[in-house]
């Protein structure tokens, strides 16, 4: 199991390294190191939060680039399967104005599949 996950990550660093995105849809990372249980009809994390922020001139381009940001980095750490915010569990979103204007949004949640 061990010389499996040094391969992974191994592949992964090479992916990031080069720029490209990680392809698997499931890679094995979270039920690797994270509990996981059934919510509903969904497979989760059961302690493990992913978190994304982003900005715009309005709320809608600002959550855009907020879930773009955490999708972004859930796919990379566990695959597109896991990075879907829509299906995360314990959602949380914060938006405010910015003093130029603009908005600003914070969002967080446990990634489930």
């Amino acid at each position: 199991m061990l010389k499996k996950l040094a391969v992974l990550a191994s592949a992964c660093g090479f992916l990031v390294s080069a720029g490209l995105p990680a392809v698997a849809d499931d890679n094995g990372m979270a039920g690797a190191i994270h509990d996981l249980r059934r919510e509903g009809g969904k497979l989760c994390q059961v302690d493990h939060w992913h978190y994304g922020s982003g900005s715009g001139v309005n709320k809608k381009l600002a959550m855009a680039d907020a879930v773009g940001s955490w999708q972004n980095f859930t796919a990379l750490e566990y695959g597109s399967d896991w990075a879907r915010f829509q299906r995360a569990a314990s959602k949380s979103v914060s938006c405010s104005k910015e003093g130029s204007g603009g908005v600003s949004c914070a969002i967080e949640g446990r990634p489930c599949r």
